[in-house]
């Protein structure tokens, strides 16, 4: 169980960060001040990034394999991948992260711009073999788009903030208060999407909005969950506030923007033991 955890976290992690980072390109890498200057540091380390997601896929479903037959045997992999809802998924999603590496490994501009979509494609198929996996109907399906909603959401700020802390490491001629305004104000809608889905998920699996530590593990490691995500919001307002302020101090938002993306990685570890742990409904 603690090593599907932790191939869980580093698959949510790198994909995420994947994710993130070919959105935010555009604004943080693409500026006159940045051209080529930190693409030769980053595209490698995406690069990285997209090779872990893949392998930890992989990973991943012989834990899953293993889980279910108690020994890694190629023919139980088969049987996962083709007769399971999970292995069906999979297949797709591993399809998926295949492409995203190889967009990201060849030089073409143009494959760097398709990655962007299968990335989120990829970061989506994860959504329906969660915990929304156990509704039916309607319900289900709604719970789907939720978690998909959410997993984008929480993707794009956290490689939204990587690529903004080597951006805030090499400035460059950036005016980074246009800079820091521009990510500021998509973030902020980005954590407020991530907090507003992830309370709908938390509604739906407990049945309340606010999950009460030490009612179970499940609820507990909710309630971590939300008070990382809490802390998320709560340092982008104070962004936006502070640019709205005299001089700008370089490195104070280096620290809290450090800061935050500890809290998103926090976030997505205890997203990785939720979803080993079952539900316990509330009340």
């Amino acid at each position: 169980m603690s090593v599907l955890i932790v191939l869980r976290f580093l698959h949510f992690t790198s994909l995420m960060l994947v994710f993130g980072a070919c959105m935010f390109r555009p604004l943080l890498l693409d500026q006159p001040g940045q051209k080529g200057r930190l693409r030769n540091l980053i595209d490698p380390l995406v690069c990285l990034l997209a090779a872990l997601a893949l392998i930890s896929g992989v990973a991943w479903l012989f834990a899953v394999a293993f889980e279910m037959g108690g020994s890694l045997d190629m023919a139980l992999v088969r049987r996962v991948l083709g007769e399971t809802f999970f292995g069906k998924v999979w297949t797709l999603h591993l399809f998926a992260c295949v492409a995203v590496l190889v967009c990201l490994r060849l030089p073409h501009a143009k494959l760097q711009v398709v990655a962007r979509p299968l990335s989120a494609l990829a970061l989506a198929t994860l959504a329906p073999v969660g915990h929304a996996a156990m509704f039916e109907g309607s319900a289900g399906t709604w719970l789907v788009i939720n978690q998909l909603i959410h997993l984008l959401c929480v993707g794009a700020w956290l490689g939204g903030l990587m690529l903004l802390m080597f951006v805030l490491a090499r400035p460059g001629d950036q005016d980074l208060r246009v800079v820091l305004g521009r990510f500021s104000g998509v973030g902020c809608v980005l954590v407020v999407g991530l907090l507003v889905t992830g309370l709908i998920n938390t509604r739906a699996l407990t049945g309340s909005f606010l999950p009460v530590p030490g009612a179970s593990g499940f609820a507990t490691v909710l309630a971590v969950k939300l008070a990382l995500v809490l802390a998320m919001l709560g340092l982008a307002v104070w962004h936006r506030r502070q640019l709205a302020r005299g001089p700008l101090d370089v490195q104070s938002f280096k620290r809290t923007v450090t800061l935050e993306w500890a809290c998103g990685l926090g976030a997505v570890a205890a997203v990785a033991l939720l979803g080993t742990l079952a539900p316990t409904p509330l009340g």
